[in-house]
């Protein structure tokens, strides 16, 4: 009996210390590349949103989710934080965040359409992962399950 409390009160201790160790990470929303003929839609726009939220979903556990909400409004001038030459790593860092994640999805067509994800050292800059998985159909359930495989096999496969 006096090894399971042991047992049990061992165990309240690693969980807390596994979790301070994770790295932190600022995640910042996705955008949408358009280079199809066809316009970017509302629902193309809500997809983005989604995508954002189950990002963030998908790397707890695996990270430190870093609140970016303090550096938003410095990024309404800005297409893409893939296209604002580092800012994304000053942005991470002002948040105290190690690693910075980021996406894009490209709609080639309604029919392909690939959702991408990078994740950088803030400390460096050094590109830690980049991961691309190609999507057929421009639906909610298309984006869902194009982002989960990548987080799922890509990013996170084996852990």
């Amino acid at each position: 009996m006096r090894s399971l409390v042991l047992a049990g009160l061992l165990a309240g201790l690693v969980t807390p210390v596994a979790a301070q160790t994770l790295p932190s990470v600022a995640v910042f929303d996705f955008a949408l590349t358009n280079t199809s003929p066809a316009a970017s839609t509302p629902e193309e726009l809500a997809r983005l949103q989604r995508l954002d939220q189950q990002l963030r979903d998908g790397l707890r556990g695996h990270f430190t989710v870093v609140d970016v909400g303090p550096v938003r409004d410095r990024l309404t001038r800005v297409d893409s934080i893939r296209g604002c030459n580092g800012c994304e790593l000053d942005l991470a860092r002002e948040l105290g965040a190690q690693q910075v994640a980021y996406g894009w999805v490209q709609k080639v067509s309604n029919l392909i359409l690939n959702v991408n994800l990078v994740v950088e050292e803030t400390s460096t800059g050094r590109t830690l992962r980049a991961e691309s998985v190609d999507i057929r159909g421009n639906t909610d359930d298309s984006w869902t399950r194009g982002l989960r495989y990548l987080l799922n096999e890509r990013m996170f496969r084996g852990e």
